[in-house]
């Protein structure tokens, strides 16, 4: 389980994949589970830095900048002291307002209210270029001498990044990504939910619409709470691959989707940045290429060792938890059919429902709608069928019936709705209901989820559906491993 101490969470790292393979198979697919439980003893409280962004361009003339201030005395009055801060005013430039003398400063009484009257006297002003506040953001993070301190930013625009281009947001949140962890917010109806996606994807954070512009203070109390609970700054998946086997992709597949493929860190052993961690779990799938002519069929062997890392306190990369092997074996008759892992093709339905979803909100921005209720119909059905509630339930939020009986896109549905579909088609997994909300844990269920207190859908699921959490082996008390 790793050295609990120094870290403050302990780590758990489970591989599950199919071992035969087909004689013709050119790949190999494992989802990997990790969990990080608090460790043994008093609560861990890592040292953070915090830097709130505020979007000042000119379209936030008014009562949208009226109520992001609010949003952002909130998240300063969350803040508990100590934290390291500073405040960003971002539009076509990208101006740290607070503290005055640059870098970060401290929260305390006195700071706090400082930070606070900048904030208010912010005027609208100029265009949006998220990649200059992002620069900005990492040049005052790297400011902090700690590597043990939890660096997170926060970011909300109204506005589409039309003052720099895509290639250039793309250098920046390379410079950006493993160095802190941002989410971003969109106000209103004018914005591009595929650049806030790029942005929390490359940046581990979360990605929202905001419609209604007074929840944002709601909102930002919110994370700033969850970001206090983020104990170690850096993990990483480390692969290890066999000479016949190369990287084909690693997924974060829940509790969001997220590509990792063009993040991995080449050297002896390839380490993917996982990002910063509280309690939690997470699922990640990797897809090995192989050329199935080089294994020997009937041959058990080691296709790649998983590890898990944490940057420790003292900011040195190591191990935390017990490694584990992805094992396979060439079956010797060609055309012979394996079943595929249902945990692989669960995974593989909900990406597309997520692509049908980005399909009808897409197609609805750009006024093509008998396009849009397709992919809609598509997204209803797939949504159904996988169970998950939460992306059903934002697919209700902006159908209606049609003359035909059938769902089609309500006709009068707001923009911003559409760019909040997009953002929710990456979701694989409802936040976990507050404590007062959740059933029994004996409550009859045909699998009941220790973790997250959710059902399966399947008595016969080894994977909680909503925290990805390991559920066992519904056939067997215990869990044989593959003798390499």
């Amino acid at each position: 389980m790793g050295d609990r101490p120094p870290l403050g969470l302990g780590f758990a790292l489970e591989v599950d994949a199919p071992t035969d393979l087909p004689y013709d198979e050119r790949r190999a697919d494992a989802l990997i589970t990790v969990t990080a439980d608090s460790a043994a003893g008093p609560s861990v409280r890592a040292p953070s830095a915090e830097i709130l962004i505020m979007d000042r361009s000119l379209s936030m003339t008014g009562h949208k900048l009226d109520e992001a201030k609010r949003a952002m005395w909130a998240a300063i009055d969350t803040l508990r002291d100590g934290t390291l801060l500073a405040v960003v005013a971002g539009n076509h430039e990208a101006e740290v307002v607070f503290p005055a003398a640059g870098g970060l400063a401290r929260v305390d009484a006195r700071s706090r209210e400082d930070a606070k009257l900048r904030v208010a006297g912010q005027l609208p002003e100029g265009g949006t270029a998220i990649g200059r506040w992002l620069e900005r953001a990492r040049g005052l993070f790297a400011t902090v001498e700690s590597p043990a301190t939890v660096r997170h930013a926060v970011l909300y625009t109204d506005g589409k990044d039309e003052h720099e281009t895509p290639e250039q947001l793309g250098e920046v949140l390379a410079s950006c990504t493993d160095h802190f962890v941002c989410d971003a917010r969109g106000l209103g109806d004018d914005w591009r939910y595929t650049e806030l996606l790029r942005v929390t994807q490359a940046l581990h954070g979360s990605a929202e619409a905001v419609v209604t512009i007074s929840d944002l203070t709601g909102d930002f109390t919110r994370l700033m709470r969850e970001a206090q609970r983020v104990v170690v700054p850096r993990v990483y998946l480390g692969l290890r691959l066999n000479s016949r086997f190369q990287l084909a992709f690693v997924r974060q597949t829940r509790p969001v989707e997220a590509e990792l493929t063009a993040r991995q860190q080449r050297g002896e052993e390839t380490h993917v940045p996982l990002g910063a961690w509280a309690p939690q779990t997470r699922q990640y799938q990797i897809s090995l290429r192989v050329d199935p002519h080089s294994l020997t069929v009937d041959e058990t062997l080691r296709a790649a060792r998983i590890t898990l890392h944490a940057e420790y306190p003292d900011g040195t990369r190591r191990p935390c938890a017990e490694s584990a092997a992805l094992v396979v074996r060439r079956r010797s008759t060609p055309g012979f059919g394996i079943a595929r892992s249902p945990d692989l093709t669960r995974v593989e339905n909900e990406r597309e429902l997520g692509m049908a979803m980005r399909a009808c909100a897409d197609a609805h921005l750009r006024g093509d709608l008998e396009r849009a209720d397709r992919e809609l119909r598509l997204a209803l059905d797939l949504a159904r069928s996988l169970g998950d509630t939460a992306r059903l339930r934002s697919l209700r939020a902006v159908a209606a019936d049609g003359p035909d009986g059938r769902p089609r896109m309500r006709r009068d549905v707001a923009r911003g709705r559409i760019l909040g579909l997009g953002l929710d088609s990456t979701k694989t997994v409802r936040r976990p209901a507050e404590r007062h909300d959740r059933p029994p844990q004996d409550a009859p269920s045909p699998r009941a989820c220790p973790r997250c207190l959710s059902t399966s859908t399947s008595p016969r699921a080894r994977f909680c559906e909503e925290c990805g959490h390991r559920l066992g082996d519904p056939d067997a008390a215990g869990e044989p491993r593959d003798a390499l």
